[in-house]
């Protein structure tokens, strides 16, 4: 796999999407960050990634991790594969959705964040990649708890919701349409809700998808400031379970730090409902994953949904 220093002249005039439920800890100097809190691996000899060198992939999973388990080798509950063009400034982000019932090598089919319970990282990445065509070059893991002190960490977010929905358990009030704005918690259920949704699953990652946005317009607003960068990668080095260099994880960082929101594509792969034993799933439209994945393969856009 190409190395990232190559993207260096690239990384000062880019500009990219921010990429995950708490990648964007990398630009928050003295974030609450707690061990075993944020993983961020990069993949080696990833078959199949065939991208221009100046794209990146980057699969985004927050862990569905209980206290007192482990965060990489549970299930996976919010799922985004972005694509990143450092050159032209294009980033993507197809929303998978967690109950899509797909192959898992060496394990059969199952929901497909149940690849991340069977094999960690790597193979939660290789699945992923399967289903959308174009294997990642890096995977990041995080849980929820991490996400919540973030958000709150950056001053909370402002979201566009398209409709109003609550949740009993964890939203009673619930969440009004238009333009609101979001603490740490009311992120994390924005974000999961899922039951009231007139789309499920599908509705939810595409909540999710707007609440990245929501938190690269407010650390954009924060990105210029003198050491901002700095103290954010020292920071997470000091928490965070890593197979990068720190020279690398602050390359990533200016990448997500520079984003321009009028680039940014977003798409989530459809499907219908289904049922396999018992239990609900969701049979993907492969076909379209794969249109996604070839749209965004060289230069990172998506096009229409």
């Amino acid at each position: 796999m190409r190395s990232l220093t190559r993207l260096v002249p690239h990384l000062l005039r880019t500009v990219a999407l921010v990429c995950v439920l708490g990648l964007v800890g990398l630009t928050v100097p003295d974030s609450a960050v707690r061990p075993a809190e944020l993983s961020l691996v990069k993949i080696k000899g990833a078959d199949g990634v065939d991208v221009g060198d100046d794209v990146i992939w980057i699969l985004a999973v927050g862990s569905d991790a209980r206290p007192g388990e482990t965060m990489t080798r549970t299930r996976g509950d919010a799922i985004q594969m972005v694509s990143l063009n450092t050159r032209t400034g294009a980033a993507s982000s197809i929303g998978i959705p967690r109950d899509s019932w797909v192959p898992i090598p060496g394990f059969g089919s199952n929901r497909v964040n149940a690849s991340l319970t069977y094999g960690g990282p790597q193979l939660m990445g290789r699945t992923v990649g399967s289903l959308v065509g174009v294997q990642p070059d890096f995977v990041m893991v995080t849980r929820f708890p991490f996400f919540e002190n973030m958000i709150d960490d950056i001053g909370g977010i402002t979201v566009n919701n398209p409709r109003a929905f609550s949740d009993p358990y964890l939203r009673p009030k619930g969440f009004k349409q238009g333009q609101i704005k979001l603490n740490g918690y009311g992120a994390m259920a924005f974000a999961r809700i899922r039951k009231s949704l007139a789309g499920g699953d599908f509705d939810r990652s595409a909540n999710q998808q707007r609440v990245l946005r929501g938190i690269q317009r407010q650390i954009a607003t924060r990105a210029e400031r003198p050491g901002f960068m700095e103290r954010g990668v020292a920071s997470v080095l000091r928490n965070m379970d890593t197979n990068l260099s720190p020279a690398e994880l602050f390359e990533l960082a200016q990448v997500v730090a520079q984003v321009d929101p009028r680039k940014i594509h977003t798409c989530v792969v459809g499907g219908s409902f289904g049922n396999v034993g018992g239990a609900s799933i969701i049979h993907p439209n492969v076909a379209q994953a794969r249109r996604y994945g070839d749209a965004a393969r060289t230069d990172a856009t998506l096009g229409r949904c």
